[in-house]
């Protein structure tokens, strides 16, 4: 346990850090869902616009160092793989 005052503030800080994390990467999977759900549902409209709606929320929890900026750009490519081939 924290012995001096700031290493118990710097405790207290690491925790609504990581809760403020938690709750941004449940936020990312779950706009991440619903473009995967417009895709099996078929509807290549709402693929589209789900993913428009997702595509920056996924940048910007690569921007802010929440995910790796690769795994984002996997993310956004593997998603637009499926929604282009929706047309075919």
């Amino acid at each position: 346990m924290a012995n001096t005052a700031q290493a118990k503030k710097r405790a207290r800080q690491a925790e609504k850090h990581r809760q403020h994390n938690a709750s941004m990467k449940s936020m990312l999977r779950t706009y991440i869902k619903r473009v995967i759900k417009a895709i099996h549902s078929g509807d290549q409209a709402k693929a589209e616009a789900e993913y428009r709606i997702a595509v920056p929320v996924v940048d910007r929890m690569a921007r802010k160092g929440l995910i790796h900026a690769n795994k984002a750009a996997r993310h956004k490519s593997r998603l637009t793989h499926h929604i282009r081939g929706m047309a075919t």
